[in-house]
């Protein structure tokens, strides 16, 4: 009974099997030869997910098999391709999740049969795990490598280490025995390129050769990260959470998560992080932990031939590359529940927390940083927090908040010009210019010169002893040996100053770069760079409510709280707290942007600070617009992407949005049993639509089931390959018994077994916001507008977009709820008294007898041709 019900919802065991998936390895590394650019006139078509207009599937007629082959072997075998999709489609998770059931339905019925069985049944349950393991493994030791080599790059644009030539700056002086503690960072082991090309390690000449060679290098690595980005792998360029989280809403980019994405993007990190560049290397981890998941998922079938299914291994992915980004698990699996995954169920969790934990646990086995940490800028703070000090850290908030939301528009603004003029068609040219003046304007000041890790570690190291930065360039007026932890607030030395007006020409230095480099050529994450802008922010605050407090410590605000010779004010925690802020206003992220920073800190009772401060910079930058930047570079690239943090509230229906509208052609449409393989051929050719309705009959209209465009194309051509007689003029049937045919007629083709016979409908009277909903919530592709059963038009994903983004464009006024709005389609019959006619396809269009009604109303026309 069971099996008979699925067979008549459409979902029998050949409905929706895919044996060759279209996204194999080999697919994957076609997008070596893309170049990507998203032009207005190509996002339109990204969006639209047609297929292309014009495009024509020339049908041969194949040898046939033998002379005996019966009707229904089309039905006895799998159709190759069947259940597929193309490039820049969106999968139907229904239809993927039905699959998933059967096959696992399929397995549970075998198990018992023999041992052999017994064992695929554990290994398909174990497969999940084991790909999340390989996942994890992978993310971890390409992450532990990309560090180590970044950092090794980035101190080769300042000098080399003699005799131990992969060894960074501060490992070749580890292994020094002649520098001194007060010269730590000064060792004859590590020559400067003055010292090597000209001898001089000091003096004018000195200088100026140090800052050629270093804009050279830095020129270089940008360089040779753009060229092999843009003749190897376009999509290994920019962040990747974009993409990413338009993939795991459903929508199919072939090659952006392929092998040879992963090897480019790994190598060009590496690069662009080690040129100087106000970008960070977190976001694009995210994409290399992806790549590895989608890569390891197609070693088990129960995942290389399901979409839905390989979407929950790079929900897991994703967990594991913040995971070896800040060196955060649990934030990892926060900011995969939270940002970037589409569908999230508990398993998932379950695998994406343990993903976590082996990457984090193979990169702390590398130990990239040799401080026994996951990241370079860990810290650890030992003095509370007081009251007081939830007002600077609010303005932190405030200050995070308008930051992200000028650097949102700004950057966007930037983007959009970037595609529309001839500046945009010279990636490499632009890379260099902004890698140029990067190094140009960085190389003087040495916050700017600094690894923008490093500076967050500077920024966020609380001053002690034995720190000699200038930013701990306090006066010492206390007995030095008190311990570290106790050290009292003291006045601010010249150094201090000094590094003050430095960090506030870093700041605007930051500030301005960051918008110009983000969105170019290169892998470029925002993390780093937007927490350095709050950090930098932050320890200038903490700084000036220090020294407020030291002098003034008899003012009612810190009279309870500082007495005199207290170490109360931590300025390194006011720089953690505005790097969360910073962060949170440009990402709109807050639990998991929490967790993450707590995980960083290992400090349990800085977290309401934190609270604080990210939920002050999230309602601040909503108030400007609650877009956060990747989603406004999802719509800026045109996915099609329904973001389910926004609310639709306004009152139009189904009919306001559903093609065709009144200037359309008619609804293509095809009859269940009086079509022939030349009329399907014919509709294929002329339209541009992924899919048909079936109907009944050209008269009745009543709607039987959905036929995809590529389920129809790979059918047919199977079948003249396999079956005999099967030729243009050959009856296609979706109906489940074939009708009778004359003696002389060629043989009917049976597609009942693509046909979906359970498509989602709504009414033409279904508000808009309850479609919307079930889009979001069902990840559906399209969905069917009827009237009575008779099938009066679709709704798409792109047509609810389309409908979203000319509501944000003109404001709708004010109108009554909509059950209490006038029905809008005519009766059955019409103001004379007569039945209206039914006749072939459905078009919007008003009646010249009701013109004095406003509304839109439903012309049945007459048309020749389907």
């Amino acid at each position: 009974m069971e099996s008979e019900q699925l067979f008549h919802r459409g979902y029998y065991r050949n409905s929706y099997n895919s044996i060759t998936s279209a996204s194999s390895d080999e697919e994957l590394l076609d997008g070596a030869g893309v170049i990507m650019d998203f032009q207005t006139s190509e996002d339109d078509n990204l969006l639209d997910g047609d297929a292309s207009v014009g495009t024509h599937y020339t049908m041969t007629n194949g040898g046939s098999i033998n002379s005996s082959t019966h009707l229904l072997d089309l039905l006895d075998e799998p159709i190759p391709g069947v259940g597929t999709y193309d490039d820049f489609h969106t999968i139907d998770w229904v239809r993927e999740k039905c699959k998933d059931r059967e096959r696992h339905r399929r397995i549970n019925s075998k198990k018992k049969e023999s041992a052999w069985e017994m064992t695929k049944s554990l290994c398909d349950a174990w497969s999940g795990w084991l790909v999340v393991t390989l996942t994890g493994l992978a993310s971890g030791a390409l992450a532990g490598l990309i560090d180590i080599a970044a950092d090794w790059m980035t101190d080769l644009k300042e000098g080399i280490c003699l005799n131990d030539l992969w060894y960074n700056h501060e490992q070749c002086c580890w292994r020094s025995d002649e520098n001194t503690f007060e010269e730590r960072d000064k060792c004859p082991k590590w020559k400067t390129w003055a010292e090597l090309i000209i001898g001089q390690a000091e003096g004018p000449g000195s200088y100026i050769m140090n800052y050629i060679m270093y804009i050279f290098w830095a020129l270089s690595f940008a360089f040779l990260a753009v060229s092999f980005v843009k003749v190897f792998a376009p999509y290994a360029c920019g962040s990747g959470i974009p993409e990413i989280k338009t993939i795991l809403s459903g929508f199919i980019i072939r090659g952006y998560l392929g092998k040879w994405t992963l090897m480019i993007k790994t190598v060009t990190l590496v690069l662009a992080v080690a040129s100087g560049l106000s970008l960070g290397k977190e976001g694009p981890l995210v994409h290399v932990a992806c790549c590895c998941g989608n890569i390891f998922s197609y070693l088990f079938p129960k995942y290389s031939t399901n979409e839905a299914k390989k979407r929950e291994v790079l929900s897991a992915a994703s967990a594991a590359g913040v995971s070896v980004a800040f060196g955060a698990p649990i934030g990892g699996v926060l900011f995969s529940l939270e940002e970037v995954s589409y569908y999230f169920p508990l398993k998932t969790l379950w695998r994406s927390f343990f993903a976590a934990l082996v990457a984090a646990f193979v990169l702390r086995s590398i130990n990239p940083f040799g401080n026994s940490r996951l990241v370079l800028f860990y810290v650890e703070y030992h003095t509370p927090w007081y009251l007081f000090e939830l007002l600077p850290f609010i303005l932190l908030g405030v200050f995070g908040g308008l930051w992200g939301a000028f650097f949102i528009r700004a950057n966007i603004a930037w983007c959009r010009r970037r595609k529309s003029t001839k500046f945009g068609k010279y990636p490499v040219l632009e890379v260099i210019i902004v890698a140029a003046i990067t190094a140009v304007i960085a190389f003087p000041n040495p916050y700017t010169r600094l690894n923008t890790s490093e500076l967050i570690k500077e920024l966020f190291t609380d001053c002690g002893p034995l720190e000699s930065s200038s930013l701990c360039d306090y006066r010492n007026d206390t007995n030095a040996s008190k311990i570290v932890d106790d050290i009292p607030d003291r006045p601010a030395g010249t150094g201090v100053y000094s590094a003050i007006w430095q960090l506030c020409l870093a700041l605007i230095f930051k500030i301005i770069m960051t918008v110009f480099t983000f969105g170019i050529k290169v892998p470029s994450g925002l993390f780093i760079p937007s927490m350095a802008i709050g950090a930098i922010a932050g320890r200038i605050v903490g700084i000036a409510v220090e020294q407020l407090a030291y002098y003034h410590h008899d003012w009612f605000i810190f009279k309870e709280w500082c007495e005199v010779g207290a170490d109360c004010i931590t300025p390194g925690l006011y720089a953690m707290v505005g790097a969360a802020a910073c962060l949170g206003g440009v990402t709109r992220m807050t639990v998991s942007l929490v967790v993450i920073v707590f995980e960083l800190t290992g400090g349990l009772e800085y977290i309401v600070p934190l609270m604080a401060a990210v939920m002050t910079s999230k309602w601040v930058g909503d108030a400007f617009g609650r877009e956060g930047i990747y989603e406004a570079h999802i719509r800026l690239n045109g996915y099609p992407f329904l973001d389910a943090k926004e609310e639709f509230t306004h009152t139009t229906l189904a009919a306001d949005v559903m093609r065709p509208r009144r200037s359309d052609p008619p609804l293509a449409v095809l009859t269940q049993d009086n079509m022939t393989v030349d009329d399907i051929e014919n509709l294929i050719n002329e339209t541009s639509y992924n899919g048909f309705p079936v109907i009944m009959s050209k008269e009745s209209q009543r709607l039987v089931g959905f036929a995809l465009r590529r389920d129809l194309t790979i059918a047919i051509e199977s079948a003249r390959k396999k079956q005999e007689g099967i030729v243009g003029s050959s009856r296609v049937c979706f109906a489940q018994h074939t009708p009778s045919l004359p003696a002389e007629s060629p043989r009917p083709l049976k597609l009942r077994s693509i046909l979906d016979m359970s498509p989602f409908t709504v009414t033409d009277h279904t508000p808009m916001e309850i479609v919307v909903d079930i889009f979001r919530k069902l990840g559906l592709r399209q969905c069917l507008v009827t009237h009575n059963g008779i099938v009066l038009g679709i709704i798409t994903k792109k047509n609810i977009l389309e409908h979203l983004e000319q509501l944000k464009q003109h404001v709708e006024p004010l109108a009554p709820p909509w059950h209490c709005n006038k029905k809008r389609y005519p009766p059955s019959y019409g103001p004379d008294g007569k039945p209206r006619p039914r006749l072939n396809n459905v078009q919007l269009k008003p009646i010249a007898e009701e013109r004095e009604e406003t509304e839109e109303e439903v012309h049945l026309l007459n048309s020749t041709t389907l």
